[in-house]
């Protein structure tokens, strides 16, 4: 049973962006400082990408662990509540995301995703994986 009044979920759930998270804001600061230059939410590419590094020929998505379904992670647990909903709506994030990807990777783009859970954890760690796999293909 939900502790808060439908109309208080409902006005919570509207307030959860989809662009400009935190994550992103993060991910974006460290790669800035790091000298990488990028295009955000280029709506041209299936999926509008997260972030958009030309010059490297590869995307960055960053994922929300719930709205993405991350394996094994904490934060990927479906709600008790409207089950069937939740269960749809998310399986149905995870098919759209695996054919994005394909999509791009077929154009030959290079595609990382950075988890939210794992950006919090170790955001350096994060940082100089993406790095390696820039330098790695340029």
């Amino acid at each position: 049973m939900d502790n808060i009044s439908q109309d208080k979920r409902s006005w919570n759930m509207s307030r959860i962006r989809s662009k400009n998270t935190g994550p992103e804001k993060a991910l974006r600061s460290m790669l800035h400082r790091a000298g990488f230059r990028y295009r955000l939410y280029d709506k041209k590419l299936p999926g509008c990408p997260d972030l958009v590094l030309k010059k490297y020929r590869t995307i960055i998505f960053v994922h929300g662990c719930f709205w993405h379904r991350h394996n094994g992670c904490i934060n990927s647990v479906l709600p008790k509540t409207r089950v069937d909903f939740w269960k749809k709506k998310l399986d149905g994030n995870v098919v759209r995301d695996m054919k994005n990807v394909r999509v791009l990777s077929d154009a030959g783009w290079k595609i990382i995703i950075v988890w939210e859970c794992e950006l919090k954890k170790s955001p350096q760690k994060i940082l100089y994986g993406i790095i390696g796999k820039l330098k790695a293909g340029a």
